[in-house]
């Protein structure tokens, strides 16, 4: 047996004993120093996978409890709406947060004592509903929407498991009912179903909250044309009207002829938005841009106009009046005949109804078909409002609806469209769309239609102020503002016939007449004959005065300043016409 020499161990390279020595040291077990980092490491990777089963565990169980939560508290947010303001920046409608009562029905415990302690504290909810919602197998349920806060209090204090509160965006009105047919209003969800809270919706509003955009802080107030102090006294005095001669509706409102703008608008009986079921009422309609009616004389300015800007016709033009004009089997009557030869003047200013439909059979069927289609009357009126109506126009217009639609009868429009119209007699020819959002005259102008010749208004003015000086609008002349207006009484049609008892009457002035900037519109449907009336319930015994007693409220409001002791219209308005041509 051969002994073999000890082996030796091969001398360690003098770089990896100085990265050894620099990385654990000298005369370190490098062996025991491997198994406490392997220990460690395994120790951390055990803990970083419990934590994980840990909070999948925790999703798992409560996911869609707070998933609907989350969900619901940022439709709550989303469904924030912007501040509207009239023209001079008064709230006319804004958000307040307010707590909603909801339910997890996975959590609570015993639903029967949840349902019965609920119960007692909202006794107005339903309590079967109150258990259909609780006892389904949903993650989350609306139980009450819009709460007060010491329900929330009283509920809080009972300490329900499962029972919770969410504070929602509500939609509330400050001024009630002032402006209720041109704000509209919301549904629960705060969405915009009625007037100019659905136009917000339709022009983009619905869209931002989609997106998750339309958030409280990122939205400016939408002001509106709308002067809430001129909307009052407009009100107040249909409210007092309508009461007055036992009116079934009233409305009204003022325009600024030369914008479009829409100062104010009323319709009564309206309701007020912070209780929206009044809204629901068939009654509670907006008569002037849902509503469609036949205008009576007011459309004797259209008439007029149309022969006047034809240059067939002239002021001093004569007419036919001496007895009724007989066509076929009808026959057209003057309220207050004259009995002899009128001017086109004086069809205007003692409105009749034979001198007008004289003056549209001079025109010809399709002439004045043409001049209502120019000035708007045929086509529905569209505005910011999505509610409007299309008017009834005849199907087949023949010569005897000319003579009836000539002095108002035989077509319905929108009290709204009417106004729209008599806005570009007045203001120098120009059709102008009207607008419930705050335009300038210079917006006004880009967008506006030459329908007239400047004359033709000079003359159309003419005719108003003469008429509120020695006609049918005296009675509203209020002293010191040079009022011009024209009345109309519209008979209505009951089972198939014209009553001559139930009437629509409206009065529509201009001021001032020699320089118009606002127009006044004053309906009401039905007046009922007064003593101090002398059984009369004609336009000129009821809405022409309302219309003066309107017109004394709004006029320094508007900031027309009176002017006394002017000259008749014909030495003021036809004068400085004739000075221009």
């Amino acid at each position: 047996m051969t002994d073999r020499a000890p082996s030796t161990k091969p001398a360690e390279p003098w770089r990896q004993r100085l990265i050894r020595s620099m990385l654990y040291g000298r005369n370190v077990d490098r062996t025991a120093k491997a198994r406490a980092r392997v220990g460690f490491a395994i120790l951390a990777f055990a803990a970083v996978y419990a934590i994980i089963a840990g909070r999948l565990v925790m999703f798992a169980i409560g996911a869609d409890s707070h998933g609907a939560r989350r969900t619901a508290a940022q439709d709550a947010m989303a469904t924030a709406r912007p501040d509207i303001v009239d023209r001079n920046g008064a709230i006319l409608a804004t958000d307040v947060k307010a707590p909603s009562l909801f339910g997890e029905p996975r959590r609570i415990i015993d639903k029967d004592e949840a349902i019965e302690l609920l119960t007692a504290t909202l006794p107005d909810v339903d309590t079967a509903e109150v258990r259909d919602r609780l006892s389904s197998r949903k993650g989350f349920v609306w139980l009450k929407r819009e709460i007060t806060p010491q329900q929330q209090q009283d509920i809080h204090r009972l300490g329900i498991p499962g029972i919770g509160f969410l504070r929602e965006n509500r939609r509330i009105y400050p001024t009630g009912a002032a402006v209720a047919h041109l704000i509209g209003l919301v549904n629960i969800d705060n969405q915009g179903i009625a007037g100019m809270e659905k136009w917000l919706d339709n022009n983009g509003l619905a869209d931002l909250h989609r997106a998750g955009f339309a958030t409280d802080r990122l939205q400016k107030p939408v002001e509106l044309s709308i002067d809430l102090r001129v909307e009052h006294a407009l009100r107040d005095e249909l409210l007092k009207a309508k009461e007055k001669y036992k009116a079934k509706a009233a409305s009204g409102l003022v325009s600024n002829v030369r914008t479009g703008e829409i100062v104010a608008l009323v319709s009564l009986p309206d309701f007020d938005p912070n209780n929206p079921k009044e809204a629901h009422d068939p009654d509670r309609i907006n008569r002037l841009t849902t509503g469609v009616f036949e205008m009576g004389s007011t459309f004797k300015t259209l008439t007029l106009a149309m022969a006047l800007d034809s240059g067939k016709a002239t002021l001093n033009t004569m007419y036919d009046a001496r007895g009724a004009l007989h066509y076929g089997k009808f026959a057209i009557h003057d309220t207050h005949p004259l009995g002899r030869a009128i001017s086109l003047s004086e069809v205007f200013t003692f409105s009749s109804n034979v001198g007008a439909a004289r003056v549209a059979l001079s025109q010809g069927v399709e002439a004045h078909k043409a001049f209502l289609k120019k000035v708007g009357q045929l086509d529905r009126l569209r505005t910011e409002l999505p509610e409007s109506a299309s008017p009834i126009v005849p199907k087949r217009w023949g010569e005897l609806n000319t003579i009836t639609i000539s002095f108002g009868h035989g077509i319905a429009v929108a009290p709204l469209q009417a106004v729209m119209g008599i806005n570009a007699m007045v203001n120098g020819g120009y059709l102008i769309q009207p607008t419930f959002l705050k335009r300038s005259e210079e917006e006004a102008r880009a967008i506006a239609k030459k329908v007239v010749k400047t004359e033709t208004s000079d003359k159309i003015r003419y005719l108003m102020r003469l008429n509120a000086e020695i006609g049918t609008a005296k009675s509203a002349d209020v002293k010191g503002y040079y009022i011009g207006g024209k009345t109309g009484t519209a008979e209505k049609v009951v089972n198939g016939r014209y009553s001559k008892k139930q009437v629509l009457n409206s009065f529509t002035a201009i001021m001032p007449a020699d320089n118009p900037k606002y127009q006044l519109l004053v309906m009401l449907d039905e007046p009922k004959a007064l003593p101090e009336t002398h059984g009369f319930i004609t336009s000129g015994w009821n809405a022409v005065p309302t219309g003066g007693k309107v017109i004394a409220r709004i006029a320094p409001l508007l900031g027309i300043e009176p002017r006394f002791d002017l000259p008749p219209s014909d030495r003021l308005i036809l004068a400085a016409s004739r000075t221009t041509q």
